[in-house]
């Protein structure tokens, strides 16, 4: 195996509260038993979408050995598993990600979900 980045989790520090599972366009996290986990490591690409998403700091980036990424396994888990998912809320306007894009976003030391129309507001007041 080779070394790559993918996404660590921290078991001590999760609360499983599952914001981290929306931002894994790859379905790579899942929560069972109370904590967020990577299910296969392949589905992970490593890019960390959910790292900011996490009120409690559990996930970060490593490099470590793992197998390599696979866009094919991504494709038919995303299908197998398709609308298993709960679509992010911009705290702001109340739309949702299936109807614009939302991004992660802390503010004041939460992690909040913002949509691209409110997010200059948030920036500039």
């Amino acid at each position: 195996m080779a070394k790559r980045q993918i996404v660590k989790i921290d078991e001590e520090k999760c609360n499983g509260c599952g914001l981290c599972v929306s931002p894994c366009a790859e379905g790579a996290i899942v929560v069972e038993n109370g904590k967020a986990r990577v299910i296969r490591e392949e589905l992970c690409d490593g890019a960390g979408f959910c790292i900011g998403a996490c009120p409690q700091g559990a996930l970060s980036v490593e490099t470590r050995e793992a197998p390599d990424f696979d866009e094919k396994a991504v494709e038919k888990h995303l299908a197998q598993t398709a609308g298993e998912y709960i679509p992010q809320i911009c705290f702001n306007c109340g739309r949702n990600e299936d109807e614009v894009p939302v991004l992660p976003c802390r503010k004041k030391g939460k992690s909040i979900w913002v949509c691209t129309k409110c997010l200059p507001a948030l920036i500039h007041g």
